[in-house]
């Protein structure tokens, strides 16, 4: 399997305790590829503190709409690919599970 998926699909399940109390969780499997999910993996991973709340997370379990700029009229794209800091959501471009991985670390040493 290409990228670390292999790797990815490894961890699916898998809880990890860290020092201060914070935990990751990871879940990641393969699904039918689609215009949401192209890449044929379902995931979310995320960084939850000592009383479980989420701080940071890279899913594509659900759409959300990145805030337009414009004020009144226009479309918005709905991104599936996302990650979650605290309470902001933004778009996240998915390149490979093995970029997926890395980038998920990246940020949870920026917390922990």
């Amino acid at each position: 399997m290409p990228d670390g998926l292999s790797v990815l699909l490894e961890l699916n399940g898998y809880t990890y305790r860290l020092d201060k109390g914070f935990w990751v969780k990871f879940e990641a499997y393969l699904v039918n590829a689609t215009d949401h999910i192209p890449h044929g993996i379902s995931y979310s991973i995320t960084l939850h503190d000592r009383h479980n709340k989420r701080i940071v997370g890279f899913d594509n379990a659900h759409g959300f709409s990145p805030p337009s700029r414009r004020k009144k009229f226009g479309c918005r794209k709905v991104t599936w690919d996302h990650k979650h800091n605290c309470e902001k959501v933004s778009n996240y471009d998915y390149e490979s599970a093995a970029q997926l991985i890395e980038d998920f670390w990246e940020e949870v040493g920026k917390v922990v």
